[in-house]
């Protein structure tokens, strides 16, 4: 076949690897599941969510000089069950959305978090169940 048959990865390039791992993992709640050096030096940490198969790969690669996050240049999506909740444990860490929390009339609803590096964090709360009971 000519086409790709599922994603593995995204990478994203960081300066600080133990910090932004430390968020990943104890802020998101990632799990590590692998750790390495590539043949051409870099350091790399794969995470996955609890839920998904497709991992992130954070690379430190000092040799390509510092990284510099664009505003509004990517982000990576997550699902959470409640913004209200997760942005209480956001606190215990000393953090608060960057943007939102957006809510829409069906419980649903989006907010942001910005990652070490300035990498955006959307999390995404799913339509409440009971309101999506009544609409059929």
């Amino acid at each position: 076949m000519n086409r790709v048959r599922r994603l593995l990865h995204t990478r994203y390039r960081v300066n600080d690897l133990e910090r932004s791992v430390r968020f990943y993992r104890e802020v998101l709640g990632l799990i590590e599941v692998q750790r390495h050096k590539s043949p051409r030096g870099s350091e790399l940490v794969f995470l996955k969510a609890p839920e998904s198969e497709e991992l992130i790969e954070l690379c430190h690669y000092p040799a390509s000089g510092p990284v510099q996050v664009q505003p509004d240049l990517t982000h990576l999506a997550f699902e959470v069950e409640s913004l209200d909740e997760f942005g209480k444990h956001l606190a215990k860490f000393g953090l608060r959305y960057s943007d939102g929390p957006h809510l829409r009339d069906d419980g649903s609803g989006f907010a942001f978090v910005d990652a070490p590096e300035g990498y955006e964090i959307e999390l995404m709360q799913p339509a409440t169940q009971m309101l999506l009971a009544g609409n059929k």
